[in-house]
């Protein structure tokens, strides 16, 4: 029995998750492709009658998925140098993806706790006080309706003439970004109780930071991680787009704006899915310890 059950249970994984997953993704490899030969083309075109030569239909879709410098590089070609700059190079090599992908991390993570740490202070002092739940919110979302292009070059700009500069800068733009969506997730957590909750521990007496810690948190935390897997992606580009006006010479941000200097395309894609797969890992991990610890305080995984 325990056998069937569980053959059965990765049947029904295979069959909700996996092969849907597979299937949109394969559908996506196949538009590549085709976008790629339809924007590569007129260039293969266009040498073919510099040259005088007749190209054939065969040949124009191969020349299209082997440019150096394509609009559109071909998936394979992204994947080879995914793999030439990971695999192939060593990790503290300045040519390294891996190298680059360390270095933003490192502010995303910074960005990222210190903006889950502002969200949830703003998201306390609100639930708790008219006076800021009347005054604060409206500047909070206020504040999320300015481009970040246009603030990231001020605060690297400010931060560097008071002689921050590094990591710190980078974070700050990625504080920016997260603590929003944590700030308003735990505002409605924090509020979710319901009136009969609260009535029962007005009954029982409790102050204010007694109903806090054992009713209003407990319910706050599944709007937490569900907000902190929003605030961690939304981190990790505050880290890329503080990484453009810097002009730094590390980081995926660093990589996408070298390569638009130089029209290498590939390099640009690579750097591109390289900061996809690392969101979709954060989030998983996010997603991962929100499971467990919700799993852990008796709430519904």
């Amino acid at each position: 029995m325990p056998m069937t059950s569980s053959r059965d249970g990765f049947a029904a994984f295979l069959h909700d998750r996996l092969i849907p997953i597979g299937t949109v993704l394969l559908g996506i490899l196949m538009l590549w492709y085709v976008f790629t030969v339809v924007l590569n083309a007129p260039f293969e075109r266009d040498q073919a009658a510099r040259a005088d030569t007749e190209i054939s239909t065969t040949q124009l879709i191969t020349n299209t998925m082997m440019q150096k410098r394509p609009i559109l590089p071909a998936p394979h070609q992204v994947a080879v140098e995914i793999w030439e700059t990971t695999v192939e190079k060593k990790i503290t090599s300045k040519r390294s993806l891996i190298y680059h992908t360390w270095v933003t991390l490192s502010s995303t993570l910074l960005g990222f706790a210190m903006g889950t740490g502002l969200g949830i202070l703003l998201a306390v002092g609100i639930v708790h006080s008219r006076v800021l739940d009347k005054s604060l919110m409206p500047w909070i979302i206020t504040s999320q309706t300015i481009p970040i292009l246009a603030i990231a070059p001020m605060v690297i700009v400010v931060l560097n003439a008071i002689g921050i500069s590094g990591l710190l800068p980078k974070a700050v733009i990625s504080m920016y970004l997260s603590f929003f969506p944590v700030a308003v997730g735990m505002e409605k957590g924090l509020r979710s109780p319901e009136v009969m909750h609260l009535d029962l521990m007005h009954t029982y007496n409790a102050s204010r930071s007694q109903v806090f810690w054992k009713l209003r948190w407990p319910a706050s935390v599944p709007f937490l991680f569900t907000s902190m897997k929003v605030a961690v992606a939304i981190s990790l580009v505050g880290a890329i787009v503080g990484e453009l006006p810097t002009g730094a010479s590390a980081g995926l941000g660093a990589r996408l704006l070298s390569g638009s200097y130089y029209g290498q395309t590939i390099q640009i894609w690579s750097a591109l899915i390289a900061a996809s797969l690392l969101a979709a890992a954060l989030v998983m991990v996010i997603d991962l310890i929100g499971r467990s610890v919700t799993r852990r305080m008796g709430m519904a995984a």
